[in-house]
């Protein structure tokens, strides 16, 4: 028997409106109107590189114009109704989830133990309950200002002195907490001593967690396969998310790509009377990192755009370039641009732009890349926009 079928058009405005890019990014975006955005996105990603701005305020950005980074800290580090941990990478997370992430410390616990022995360097264990005494003794710490006399190594990310690797791995089982960053370094502390006792206190059980966990991912995602229920928190197991979307009394459905091609996913009861309201058509530059394009596979089925970050790539074999930009408009992925905040000239230098195949570069949708491009400088804190002459932009 044939299942529903999610047409494309209206899968990718599911999909925009859960991610929080169907509206016009209008609205505050200090304290509680900040908290309920990241709420509703469930967490997001935190990345160094800073080509315009870090991946997390770029996020934050795309769904609310008037933010800043300096409305984020606040709520890590004032407020604490935000703390930084891992999901599928490491990410600011509303602190109300905390106790479903127990599950993911437990897990790791272990797992971290056997792996980390061969993969840093060796004597981190012995250091884990004399580093968790010192810093409830002492106050916050940095990896800068643990490991005294310990050897270094060779300054590779994944060289890691012991007491380092001790202190990642209390952080990466919930015993710290980061309570705040100074030039993005983070400062450790005991997490009772950051987080609010009522918010840490609660213990589900092991099924609660899973539950929890799923019925979150699948609200957020609005249809999707038990591995993307899975993947989207990295803490289920796709065994256990295979078996709750058993018996979560969710619909299977087919959503049909760009292609015309169908796959299968779950879905509340529902799904193909959702009124997903009509993306704006303002044209916006997205992060690399932002959700929406987090699961490349899913983004290239709903959109037909491949997307691949070239940071890794030797230069000469880039397609594109080191950090490239997506463009949404609409319901569509139509480019990507490379630009770069060069703040001592003030200036946001755009040096590569590449539009889709079938999207014409029209005077309106050129006028809307321009207004995009001056909001960018405007965020990134400089003044002109400078434009590579060859991009006839």
């Amino acid at each position: 028997m044939a299942l529903p079928v999610l047409k494309n058009r209206h899968a990718r405005a599911i999909f925009l409106d859960r991610y929080l890019l169907s509206a016009a990014p209008n609205g505050k975006s200090k304290r509680k109107d900040l908290l309920d955005l990241i709420t509703r996105l469930g967490f997001v990603q935190v990345d160094s590189i800073s080509t315009v701005e870090r991946a997390h305020h770029m996020i934050l950005r795309a769904r609310k114009a008037s933010y800043r980074p300096k409305h984020l800290a606040p709520l890590l580090e004032d407020e604490h109704s935000l703390f930084e941990h891992w999901t599928h990478d490491a990410s600011v997370i509303p602190t109300a989830f905390f106790p479903y992430l127990k599950l993911r410390f437990s897990r790791d616990a272990e797992t971290l133990r056997r792996q980390w022995r061969s993969w840093r360097r060796a004597g981190f264990e012995k250091k884990v309950d004399q580093l968790l005494e010192r810093i409830d003794r002492e106050g916050a710490k940095s990896s800068a200002c643990v490991g005294e006399g310990e050897k270094r190594g060779s300054g590779g990310w994944w060289d890691w002195h012991p007491s380092k690797t001790a202190l990642e791995y209390l952080w990466r089982t919930g015993e710290l907490t980061v309570s705040r960053r100074e030039s993005f370094k983070k400062f450790y502390d005991v997490t009772e001593k950051v987080l609010d006792e009522s918010l840490i206190s609660p213990e589900p059980e092991q099924q609660e967690s899973i539950d929890w966990l799923c019925n979150a991912a699948i609200d957020r995602l609005g249809f999707a396969s038990s591995t993307e229920i899975a993947d989207f928190w990295g803490i289920v197991t796709k065994a256990e998310a295979k078996e709750w979307c058993g018996q979560a009394g969710l619909i299977e459905i087919d959503v049909e790509g760009v292609d015309g091609t169908l796959r299968r996913a779950f879905a509340r009861d529902g799904i193909l009377e959702e009124q997903a309201p009509k993306p704006t058509s303002r044209l916006r530059i997205l992060s690399p990192f932002d959700p929406a394009l987090r699961d490349r596979k899913r983004a290239e089925r709903l959109f037909g755009f491949h997307y691949r970050i070239e940071i890794f790539v030797p230069e000469a074999k880039r397609k594109y370039g080191y950090y490239v930009f997506p463009m949404l408009e609409g319901d569509k992925l139509v480019g990507r641009i490379d630009m770069k905040a060069l703040r001592a000239n003030d200036i946001l230098n755009v040096t590569g732009l590449w539009w889709e195949r079938g999207v014409r570069a029209t005077p309106a949708r050129l006028d809307k890349l321009r207004a995009e491009l001056d909001r960018m400088a405007r965020f990134a804190g400089v003044s002109t926009v400078v434009i590579d002459p060859k991009l006839d932009l």
